[in-house]
């Protein structure tokens, strides 16, 4: 298990994709034309063998030095045996896009090693193909990035329903697109929100739960101290008091592939007489607190009552307004 808390660390910067996804291409641009490493000693561990190849003597000028595995030499005795080797003060790990991230924590590595930066990689043109096909693999490259870049995006890449079903399943992540030519792609993010923000209360149809959900995520100041009142299914958590639960919904995200469930941390005295899944009419007023897989201040609702309701006519909201 990598260590978080050795005092003198080594930074570990992950890459993440599939083949082809543009992992090595990256790699040289960052360690290479950019210097990224300023020449300070650096383990470059590939852990596949990728469509582009890495100029060795080109490395070993800055002061990079490569290696390869495989899914039987990586092992606690080869990250040993390389840190005493090459005595790095920066590991970058090209990590194999068909291996889940566990196999890589599972690894005992040097107790000053610490993953400081996961970036994922994907083909704009294959994302669907694969979510489809591999989606448990996919899943797992998406939810563990600190970033996501699409690369090979075109005028027909629907940039604003990925950054929006992603963000639900990875709040942290920073979502980047670039072009067939690695050139930032510009996105409109600006949602039309189907509810007036320039209320004091809001009323949220029932189709309208998630673009509220993803929108007070991103800007949580534009919704402080307002009046909210919406339909959802009670969720309480195991590490949560009597009095706090999450009213939220089933989220049909990545490209209509994955589901997953969205919703605030909600106070609410009476929160231990929910049971999950109830259908709830919740109305409260919105405040604001940390959370750490924000990196920052979300939602929160402070409720004033909380009432069962009939189930909504669809399951399932959606991103795609």
């Amino acid at each position: 298990m990598f260590n978080k808390e050795e005092q003198k660390e080594i930074p570990v910067y992950v890459f993440m994709g599939f083949l082809g996804s543009g992992k090595t291409t990256f790699a040289i641009d960052t360690l290479v034309r950019q210097n990224f490493t300023e020449g300070v000693p650096t383990l470059l561990l590939a852990l596949e063998d990728g469509e582009t190849e890495y100029d060795e003597e080109t490395l070993r000028k800055k002061n990079i030095f490569l290696e390869f595995a495989d899914g039987d030499s990586f092992n606690e005795e080869l990250l040993m045996e390389l840190n005493k080797k090459y005595k790095p003060e920066n590991v970058m790990i090209e990590y194999n896009g068909m291996w889940e991230l566990d196999t890589l924590f599972t690894v005992k590595a040097p107790k000053s090693w610490t993953v400081v930066q996961v970036i994922s990689f994907v083909d704009a043109t294959t994302f669907d193909m694969y979510v489809n096909n591999m989606k448990k693999i996919m899943m797992d490259q998406l939810r563990n990035a600190d970033m996501i870049i699409f690369n090979r995006c075109d005028v027909d890449t629907r940039t604003n329903e990925y950054r929006r079903s992603i963000r639900a399943v990875n709040r942290r992540a920073q979502v980047i697109f670039e072009d067939k030519d690695g050139k930032p792609v510009q996105t409109d993010e600006e949602l039309i929100l189907p509810y007036d923000l320039d209320n004091d209360s809001i009323e949220l149809e029932e189709e309208d739960f998630g673009i509220f959900y993803i929108d007070a995520a991103d800007n949580p100041g534009k919704y402080l101290n307002k009046k909210i009142k919406f339909k959802a299914q009670a969720h309480r958590p195991s590490n949560f008091s009597d009095k706090e639960f999450v009213p939220g919904r089933f989220a049909m995200t990545c490209c209509a592939n994955d589901i997953a469930f969205i919703g605030f941390k909600t106070y609410y005295p009476e929160s231990s007489k929910l049971k999950d899944r109830d259908w709830i009419m919740v109305e409260g007023t919105i405040k604001k607190e940390y959370y750490p897989e924000f990196q920052g201040e979300g939602p929160v609702i402070y409720a004033d009552s909380v009432s069962i309701t009939d189930p909504a006519k669809d399951d399932l909201v959606y991103f795609n307004y």
